[in-house]
């Protein structure tokens, strides 16, 4: 009498790395992850040749755990000085999402969370306005509000931000028509995990009701662009832009929908690519493994 022995359990990882372009990378990884017990569900990688950098995403199904996984890939780390990053495949990202009186993006995010479409787990929404709270709430998901008035609140205000961030582990910021300007000490303390979303007439219409100016220049195109926070004020590296085409006919109520729909969608994308380490930086520039 024979049994069939039970399937293993399998993980199924995400491996991401860059490094110093050079040959035999890709060979020596995928080596380390055969060591590792793995088979290879998903591959990209991409050499700058204006860096002279090796990007590269992996997804992995093995019955190795974390700590057999990094074993494996080690020697390879070692060798070629690569920045990585292990995780599991689908795991909630914890965010903490900023908000200001503007509430489409907010919405969205919280939605597409409950929905399952997005993979983060939002434990606070804190804002400078208690207008969202009801929104929130109806989420089911904590909120906090604290004015932001002159400088001494606006350094209370981050200081929470920075406690939010060590009392819920989180891995990611995201400002969601956050209508506040981080200081150069909170950019540099969330440097490479904070994405903002803004309209994409900048800098061209700066300043108040900025689809009122871009009604006023008849504009033909509305879009949204979420970036990476940095001191230099909307500046940081691109992670998503959209647009949509518009004529004459929108009054501004149409330009300010249209554009709400394109911010939200657009913030959502980028939240959602970094949530699955789909984004990696490249200086100036990020990559992208869509």
């Amino acid at each position: 009498m024979t049994t069939d022995a039970a399937p293993a359990h399998l993980f199924h990882w995400v491996v991401t790395l860059a490094c110093t372009d050079g040959p035999g990378i890709v060979h020596a990884v995928s080596g380390a992850i055969v060591a590792a017990r793995g088979n290879i569900t998903e591959s990209q990688q991409f050499a700058s040749v204006d860096t002279g950098r090796f990007f590269m995403r992996v997804q992995v199904e093995s019955p190795a755990g974390r700590a057999e996984v990094e074993a494996a890939l080690a020697p390879v780390v070692e060798r070629w000085d690569m920045t990585w990053h292990l995780d599991e495949v689908g795991r909630p990202l914890r965010t903490l999402v900023l908000a200001s009186t503007a509430g489409h993006c907010v919405n969205d995010l919280l939605f597409r969370q409950h929905a399952g479409q997005l993979p983060v787990e939002i434990p606070l929404v804190l804002s400078n306005h208690g207008t969202l709270r009801d929104l929130v709430d109806f989420y089911g998901v904590p909120f906090e509000s604290l004015a932001v008035t002159d400088a001494a609140s606006k350094a209370a205000f981050e200081e929470r931000v920075l406690a939010a961030v060590d009392q819920h582990d989180i891995e990611l910021v995201v400002l969601a028509r956050y209508m506040q300007i981080l200081t150069p000490g909170l950019c540099d303390a969330l440097a490479g995990r904070c994405i903002n979303i803004h309209h994409s007439f900048l800098p061209g219409f700066k300043g108040a009701n900025p689809y009122r100016q871009a009604h006023a220049r008849g504009v033909k195109l509305i879009g949204a662009t979420a970036h990476f926070v940095t001191s230099d004020l909307d500046e940081g590296p691109i992670i998503e832009q959209n647009v949509v085409r518009v004529d004459h006919s929108r009054n501004v109520a149409e330009l300010v929908a249209i554009g709400q729909d394109e911010e939200s969608r657009t913030l959502s994308q980028a939240v959602k690519w970094f949530a699955e380490r789909r984004v990696l930086l490249d200086g100036a520039r990020t990559i992208i493994f869509r």
